[in-house]
């Protein structure tokens, strides 16, 4: 059986939100993204403290696409240190996960 991943992602706007989640379901690097927002955000970066609005991606993916999937978000992102964390699905429905198998299928 393979593993399952969420893995997760902010940027600085809605639109740019939506073409991250867009782009790597259509790649089929994730067979889904949900988009949250706006969520604040306190990071410290460059030696200050921000405190910004984003909005989050999570992508629903397998183990084996995790690769592609950070190599797209890389690419796509226009943050110079994107957020990337992808965190272990332990339980899920069976028919959820296969169809994440099925809609992650690498071409």
């Amino acid at each position: 059986m393979p593993a399952y991943l969420t893995v997760l992602t902010t940027t600085d706007t809605a639109e740019k939100a939506g073409h991250l989640a867009t782009t790597a379901v259509a790649a089929r690097v994730a067979a889904c993204a949900q988009i949250d927002g706006p969520v604040t955000s306190v990071y410290r970066w460059e030696g200050a403290v921000h405190t910004d609005q984003e909005w989050r991606v999570l992508y629903k993916t397998t183990e084996d696409r995790y690769p592609a999937l950070e190599a797209h978000i890389r690419a796509t992102h226009d943050y110079e240190t994107p957020e990337i964390i992808a965190t272990p699905v332990t339980h899920g429905g069976a028919d959820y996960l296969a169809w994440v198998s099925a809609e992650t299928v690498g071409e």
